[in-house]
């Protein structure tokens, strides 16, 4: 074959192969056409849902501007499962956890697990009543959630809609696939019960806790010789719902670290092969772009308020209604500032002479208004800052005939009692530490000032 058929043959060849590259550049660039487009318009949802980490979660999940406008608050019984022999479980761990995506508000209220929730009069029910109808035996092996669920919401006058259970297994999973938790355990704790299968040895201190770790510090009520937390710090159940708090509010800042936020997945597995719970996949991912926001320290945390006490012969918590409804108002509505400007003076304005910063306060106090009336608000703010101390902030709270003044910090006596003067009334109690104030007040229409 002679050479110029040879190359003959090879043109249509080298023409075939140079349409062929030509066709797989031109999918090539559409391809990157598509992209730098999809590319633009990921980041303007981006942007147009908030930026940063939320805005692109929200994006991610399909969210718009709209979207956020149509979230509600949304309120979850959360509950921890333990075992008390014999494969049967009580709800160990019982708190209503509540989230506004629109203002990042959260509040978190503890419930002690032996609170009476039956209908029928504490003072003449059986004993089997009355242990039946303590919260965590309402829960009746888990047979019972819903009922669970109503109890909950009828004392506490609220919408609740979901609830969250895990038992210990899950916490112990979720710690470790986080890397543990660096937390300042309260107190020594020493504690066994065969019968659980728990054994709590932990020194006081920070450290980090793995998941087993953590299970124990937050099931612990009180050593092998019946010693507990100090009377300072709450003891046993009171003591406990406060580790659990701080312990969550700690967690909370630790999972939100960007390590942790890519193992996301890892965790949400671990979530769902662990815990029982009617939130719906699209009610969650609706809420996880905006709770990545949330700072944990603006968490506000509180105990239902009420005693404990002895009802033929079986140890109760009985709440106060009163109290409770409005603890309620203040962990689970909005806030709604006092913008007067009479009142915004008087809380920036220094003692005479003086500039704020260089006033000696007692304790920083909230003063959330029950009397309707700004005046009497500003008459007050006046009166507590004259006597020395410092008011930070003012609120509304629904119409009080009497004066509340709830001590959060452990404060003494001698400082409750000088409120009490300042003001000339007020019932004094105590309440969870909420890394904002000293006091809370709640200000009743018997306040007419002095």
């Amino acid at each position: 074959m002679k050479k110029e058929d040879i190359n003959k043959k090879d043109k249509p060849k080298k023409k075939k192969r140079s349409k062929l590259n030509r066709i797989i550049r031109r999918i090539l660039l559409l391809i990157l056409i598509v992209l730098i487009g999809f590319a633009i318009w990921f980041t303007c949802r981006v942007i147009e849902n908030g930026g940063g980490l939320k805005g692109f979660l929200a994006a991610a999940v399909g969210h718009d501007k709209e979207t956020l406008k149509n979230l509600d608050r949304i309120n979850v019984l959360v509950m921890g499962e333990s075992g008390v022999g014999d494969g049967y479980k009580l709800a160990d761990t019982i708190m209503v956890v509540s989230y506004n995506p629109k203002n990042q508000q959260a509040g978190l209220l503890s419930i002690p697990r032996d609170t009476y929730v039956g209908s029928r009069d504490k003072s003449t029910a059986t004993q089997n009543y009355l242990a039946s109808y303590k919260i965590n035996a309402a829960y009746r092996n888990g047979t019972n959630i819903p009922e669970t669920v109503q109890l909950v919401k009828n004392m506490l006058g609220i919408d609740l809609q979901y609830y969250l259970i895990m038992d210990t297994e899950a916490v112990v999973k979720l710690v470790d696939a986080m890397g543990g938790v660096t937390f300042n355990v309260p107190i020594d704790m020493k504690y066994d019960d065969p019968t659980q299968n728990l054994h709590i040895d932990l020194k006081a201190g920070e450290q980090l806790l793995n998941g087993s770790q953590a299970e124990q510090l937050l099931r612990f009520r009180h050593n092998n010789d019946m010693t507990s937390y100090p009377s300072s710090y709450g003891d046993n159940d009171i003591g406990r719902m406060r580790t659990q708090r701080e312990f969550i509010e700690v967690a909370m800042k630790q999972l939100l670290r960007v390590e942790n936020i890519f193992k996301i997945s890892e965790l949400i597995d671990i979530a769902f092969n662990n815990i029982n719970t009617n939130l719906s996949i699209d009610t969650i991912k609706d809420y996880v772009p905006y709770v990545v926001e949330f700072n944990p320290s603006d968490l506000k945390t509180g105990t239902l308020p009420g005693a404990s006490e002895q009802c033929n012969g079986i140890w109760i918590y009985d709440y106060n209604k009163t109290q409770t409804a409005t603890m309620v108002k203040s962990l689970f509505e909005d806030e709604e500032p006092i913008t007067d400007e009479e009142v915004a003076g008087t809380l920036t304005e220094g003692t005479e002479g003086q500039a704020p910063e260089e006033v000696n306060t007692k304790a920083k106090i909230e003063i959330l208004n029950g009397t309707g009336s700004t005046s009497t608000l500003k008459k007050a703010a006046e009166a507590l800052k004259e006597a020395g101390f410092d008011v930070t902030k003012t609120g509304k709270s629904s119409t009080a005939s009497r004066t509340t003044i709830i001590n959060r910090t452990a404060k003494s006596e001698s400082i409750t009692e000088d409120i009490k003067d300042t003001l000339g009334v007020g019932t004094a109690s105590s309440g969870e530490d909420n890394a904002n104030v000293d006091y809370t007040i709640i200000l009743g229409k018997d306040y007419v000032g002095k």
